[in-house]
């Protein structure tokens, strides 16, 4: 008997549909399908705001700090220059900072060519991805409106505008710091290891741009992950330890390289007190910078004025100082903070909010607090390592609140920091009373209103809802926008550059010369003697850390490709000084046209002329480089042809080795006068 199995009768087939495919182009414009259509579009916005505010008129900034730039036109030349951020590409000194920022700056430059727009615009291209990576971070953990709104505050904060136009390391140390945060937001999700590695390598090359202020940032990222991370204790310790190990490989690769580097064959490392990376990172510009100490005043007490950032204290980053560079936003950052941590204290540990909170709120109290109370040297435009925080942190809470608001309790604290905000820049516009003295007004009533009107009626606005968020924006960032615009078409160059309006807070009389009252916008503050040709802006030329301040100009006038300033106290000045600037450029034979004292004097006329020139004593003057016998040894094998006289260092420079090698010279050789310079032929000798 045969036993056929019974027929299985199966259902039809269902038809399924798949979700239709955008084309490629139109994925790029609007997201994947899933994504609200107004939320990539809204992106691309922001970072075409972003870009207009940071390229527009680039160039006018020339040369910007001449310092720096004098390194990068170095590194266009010698690629150990390049390597080691010398001053000079005959390799006598390095500037005071790690090279990573020269490395941007003269790698473009090398592909480009070297002028103003190669070496600034890495800078502006790095400010342009921070605004994109700070949206990102905040985007992951608290949706897209979040994300636009932190960006924008970041776009729109004054001395953000200002840096990321500008040749200093900041720029760089941001988009790092900033890049490590977002790894950390990556990581954190899911307990990744090797993102948390990347934020690690993130943060040891920004060690490499300006050493030990990139560790400030170490706090919040380690805790959000300890804190978050949906994996157990002894995994998050692990892969902390692990991306500590990543971010000291790759920011200790460096210093080793220079520990074991001959000496002898290397430029001596600018800033330190024996030729040692490693003790500039701890000593000047480490704890010195906390500390204070010699070669570090200027800081504590208010010794130094407000380019050193005036007194001590909690509300240090609120004065005269640091106010209007950072502090437009702060105190709706710091009330959207604490009523964060409140009305997320009973979520679970991987709460996303929460995270963000710790994250961004982290950042910006530890930087804030040792911002604050730091004895040794600091300047306004440090004020940009606190910017990604503060944003962050206001599009975080802002849209967070905002749709709680049917709660009392959120519409009242969204309304306090609406009516803070503008309080608070009535007060800073209030500091340049002669610019457009209007809009301080106009800001406070208008945010008080909005104010009370979200306090009041938030969740029951209809179809007026969009317009009453919309003017609550328009309040909230007006101040600071007003300042930023007026940052990017107003000329910054010198060595402690500000945002906004020129308020005459800097040493305007000179070297050392005290800050004057508050002045129009389109008015200059020498930070050196003499006087800038007619209708350009003067220039400290000096490093970043020293006690000559930065100037600005609201002038659009022509910049030329040279520095921007008087020229260190050479007699007339290198710009007007065409017959001492044709001795240098034929000398471009030796290994070192001429050697002047200090790095203010031997940057400005490099620029000027292209020629290599050596700073003696470093920026003060007092660097041990080169000593006596090594300047001696130069001259003798003829790599130095003319010393310049009339250069100097920083405050309290032209002393030591400066001093000695100025005296050989003039008991050995006969001085000249070249444009009103006095110029010793250093193979000419008396006998």
């Amino acid at each position: 008997m045969t036993i056929t199995a019974a027929p299985v009768h199966r259902a039809a087939p269902v038809e399924t549909v798949e979700p239709r495919r955008r084309p490629p182009l139109h994925r790029w414009l609007y997201g994947p399908p899933d994504q609200a259509r107004w939320v990539r579009p809204s992106l691309w916005a922001l970072l075409v705001v972003a870009a207009f505010l940071y390229f527009w008129g680039l160039t006018r900034n020339g040369w910007a700090n001449d310092f720096y730039a004098a390194a990068v036109q170095s590194g266009t030349k010698s690629w150990k220059a390049l390597l080691f951020g010398s001053l000079d590409p005959g390799n006598s000194i390095t500037v005071d900072k790690p090279p990573a920022a020269m490395w941007v700056m003269a790698l473009s430059g090398r592909l480009l060519g070297f002028s103003s727009f190669s070496m600034l615009l890495p800078e502006a291209l790095m400010g342009v991805a921070s605004v994109a990576l700070v949206y990102a971070a905040v985007r992951r953990w608290s949706g897209p409106a979040a994300g636009l709104l932190a960006g924008s505050a970041l776009a729109l904060t004054p001395v953000a505008a200002l840096m990321f136009r500008f040749n200093n390391p900041d720029a760089l140390l941001v988009f790092l710091l900033v890049a490590a945060a977002y790894c950390t937001v990556r990581a954190t999700e899911k307990g990744s290891g090797r993102w948390l590695a990347l934020a690690g390598v993130a943060v040891g090359f920004a060690f490499l741009a300006k050493l030990m202020q990139a560790f400030l940032v170490l706090p919040a990222l380690g805790l959000v992950f300890l804190v978050a991370a949906p994996i157990t204790l002894r995994k998050r310790i692990g892969k902390l330890l692990g991306a500590c190990v990543a971010m000291v490989i790759s920011g200790g690769w460096f210093v080793a390289l220079v520990a074991l580097w001959p000496s002898a064959s290397r430029p001596y490392i600018g800033g330190s007190t024996n030729n040692s990376l490693l003790e500039l990172a701890l000593g000047y510009n480490g704890l010195g910078r906390v500390l204070g100490g010699e070669g570090n005043g200027g800081g504590g007490g208010g010794g130094g004025g407000t380019m050193f950032g005036g007194s001590t204290g909690i509300t240090r980053l609120f004065g005269d100082s640091f106010g209007t560079e950072i502090s437009w936003m702060l105190p709706a950052a710091l009330i959207g903070l604490v009523a964060g941590l409140w009305f997320t204290r009973r979520t679970p540990r991987t709460g996303r909010t929460r995270a963000g909170l710790i994250l961004w709120g982290g950042w910006l109290l530890v930087t804030g607090i040792v911002f604050s109370f730091m004895q040794g040297t600091i300047h306004p435009y440090y004020m940009i390592a606190l910017a990604p925080a503060a944003a962050a942190l206001v599009g975080m809470s802002v849209i967070e609140l905002w749709r709680g608001r049917s709660n009392l309790s959120a519409r009242v604290v969204l309304g306090a920091m609406l009516a803070a905000t503008g309080v608070w820049n009535y007060v800073l516009l209030d500091r340049t009373p002669d610019w457009y003295p209007a809009l301080r007004w106009i800001v406070l009533v208008g945010s008080i209103l909005v104010a009370a009107v979200l306090i009041v009626g938030a969740h029951a606005l209809g179809r007026f809802t969009v317009i009453v968020a919309a003017a609550g924006l328009l309040f909230g960032f007006a101040g600071s926008a007003a300042y930023t615009i007026d940052t990017v078409a107003t000329v910054h160059t010198g060595s402690i550059p500000t945002s906004g309006p020129s308020s005459g807070q800097g040493f305007g009389g000179g070297p050392g010369g005290g800050g004057g009252a508050h002045k129009p916008s389109g008015t200059t503050g020498s930070s050196m003697p003499g006087n800038a040709p007619s209708g350009t802006s003067q220039s400290g030329n000096a490093p970043s850390d020293t006690a000559s301040s930065g100037t600005s100009t609201g002038a659009n006038s022509t910049q030329t490709q040279q520095s921007g300033g008087q020229g260190g106290g050479f007699g007339e000045g290198t710009d007007n000084n065409t017959a001492l600037q044709q001795l240098m450029k034929n000398s471009t034979n030796y290994r070192w046209a001429a050697a002047a004292i200090g790095s203010q004097s031997a940057g400005s006329l490099e620029l000027s002329t292209g020629a290599s020139v050596m700073a003696i004593g470093g920026f003060t003057g007092s660097d041990n480089s080169p000593t006596l016998a090594q300047f001696e040894q130069y001259v003798a094998d003829g790599d130095i042809h003319y010393f310049i006289a009339g250069g100097h260092g920083g405050p309290g420079g032209d002393s030591g080795v400066a001093s000695q090698i100025t005296t050989w010279v003039e008991q050995h050789y006969t001085a000249t006068t070249v444009g009103g310079t006095t110029v010793y032929d250093l193979t000419k000798p008396i006998s």
